[in-house]
């Protein structure tokens, strides 16, 4: 008994073992191990070709027009590997694109419809070529929609692509993907992991959040996967969490009200015109006493108020007080000693000038003048 007990033992833990080999876990089947690459469709996998003819047409703007005559010749060259015809009508404004007899893939003719779709949405030549690859996918992003202010789109717009297209490179380094922002559509082509990241970018960015913030998340995932002993560990400790604020306060009310502190008793009954005229007797006064009573209050009160105005209109005649102006006065400052010797020189000196006409020889001669005089009364 114990040995039948034993061999059940070993061979449940087996069977455990075996059970664990079969169902592994989901992460091992997520990652893609590296190097791997799906095997090419040649002919060998289908060698009869296709039984229907399948097409698919795209319209394009009419500013396309010159641009896709220089480049159709390229256009039918790489399509004819795939085999698959391509028509370009430029009346209608339309590219048409179908399968042959000779079309063996049947995936082709989806990406060759890619293929127009990107050159009509303004992505050049070299870059919408590089979907006939078969590790290649495309994404059209319709942003139009999304914002329903224009001037609020344009702005959102501009920020997805940056100061001279800088936020644009960066996201396209991250993701291996090649990003064209056109009108109200983006268009992306690269992997499947870039262009998941890549609408992730854009609708946020759409949504007024900036793209700065995803693209930091990028790089430090990419940091991330460059190890391997972080590769299959949970990255959520490492990964920035950016929390939305609202830059806008709340208004506050001009006139806030105060509530009053809650009390389960109420408030006292207020006294009635009968209760305060007992409390000061004029219940017991006669009519004529309180009509008395009454007109001698009013007067007064008339009274005072006709002083107050008063008051105030002669405020109006009362002269403001005027302010002592300070003459100036230029004279010089009076010594407190005079020099009477100094004086008495100055006036000894104003003496001696000599003032007008020159002074007589001498003094007992008479003037010119004089003699004259004397001898016309002689004669």
């Amino acid at each position: 008994m114990a040995a039948s007990t034993r061999e059940d033992v070993s061979v449940s833990a087996a069977e455990k073992k075996g059970n664990k080999k079969q169902n592994p876990d989901e992460s091992d089947l997520l990652t893609v191990p590296d190097g791997w690459a799906e095997p090419v469709f040649t002919r060998d996998d289908n060698p009869r070709g296709l039984l229907e003819e399948s097409s698919f047409a795209t319209l394009f703007p009419k500013y396309r027009e010159s641009y896709l005559r220089e480049c159709w010749p390229l256009v039918q060259r790489a399509l004819g590997e795939l085999f698959i015809s391509a028509t370009l009508d430029l009346i209608e404004g339309s590219i048409t694109v179908s399968t042959t007899k000779k079309t063996f893939d049947p995936y082709a003719v989806l990406r060759a419809r890619d293929l127009v779709k990107l050159l009509a949405r303004s992505v050049p030549f070299e870059q919408a070529v590089r979907i006939l690859q078969s590790d290649m996918a495309c994404d059209i992003i319709k942003i139009g929609t999304l914002v329903r202010n224009r001037e609020r789109f344009v702005k959102r717009r501009q920020r997805l692509i940056g100061p001279k297209g800088s936020t644009l490179k960066a996201l396209e380094l991250l993701t291996n993907c090649y990003v064209m922002v056109q009108g109200n559509t983006v268009s992306a082509l690269g992997p499947y992991s870039g262009l998941k990241e890549v609408r992730k970018v854009v609708l946020d960015t759409m949504k007024n959040i900036h793209p700065i913030y995803n693209i930091k998340t990028l790089m430090i995932k990419r940091e991330l996967a460059s190890d391997p002993e972080l590769r299959t560990q949970s990255w959520e400790r490492f990964l920035p969490n950016f929390k939305h604020k609202h830059l806008k306060k709340r208004q506050q009310p001009t006139k806030k009200k105060i509530k009053k502190e809650y009390t389960p008793f109420p408030p006292p009954q207020p006294e009635s015109k009968v209760d305060r005229e007992l409390a000061s007797g004029e219940f017991f006064l006669r009519e004529r006493e309180k009509r008395r009573k009454m007109m001698t209050e009013i007067k007064v009160k008339q009274a005072e108020a006709l002083s107050k105005k008063q008051e105030e209109r002669k405020k109006a005649f009362i002269p403001p007080k005027e302010k002592k102006i300070m003459k100036k006065s230029n004279k010089a400052p009076v010594k407190d000693k005079l020099d009477l010797e100094a004086i008495k020189e100055k006036v000894k000196k104003a003496k001696n000038k000599k003032l007008g006409a020159p002074a007589l020889a001498s003094s007992t001669a008479p003037p010119i003048g004089h003699s004259k005089i004397s001898r016309t009364f002689s004669r």
